[in-house]
């Protein structure tokens, strides 16, 4: 009996562990599309789909490009909550000259979060 006592008390513990690092990794991560090429740093993003994830619980925090497994870019930026939900994403772009647009920010759909990168910060 105190055996399996002790068995159901670790399985127990463990999970209450694992449950909290799961839902931050789940957080810290989200899929967005990209519609047009966009500088980011001294890096340009072709148009598509890419996993955006992000190391750090704000304001500051270290983001990172993924397309396809691999990382692209990772690039400082701010977290942000607002208590305002958009719909869907929101990739807001700035024109920089006649033929350079940079990624000034990333409002996540259905989520408080938004991603805000400062181009000017030496990236």
């Amino acid at each position: 009996m105190k055996i399996k006592y002790l068995h159901c008390l670790t399985v127990l513990s463990t999970l209450a562990l694992l449950f909290p690092l799961a839902a931050l990794a789940r957080g810290n991560s989200h899929s967005v599309d990209i519609s047009s090429v966009v500088q980011i740093g001294t890096t340009q993003l072709q148009p598509g789909n890419y996993k955006v994830e992000w190391q750090g619980s704000g304001p500051v925090v270290q983001v990172s490009f993924q397309r396809n497994g691999k990382t692209l870019v990772t690039v400082p930026a701010t977290l942000k909550t607002a208590d305002n939900q958009v719909t869907q994403d929101a990739v807001m772009i700035g024109q920089e000259s006649a033929d350079i647009s940079t990624l000034k920010e990333i409002d996540f759909g259905r989520q408080k979060e938004s991603l805000v990168f400062d181009q000017n910060s030496g990236m």
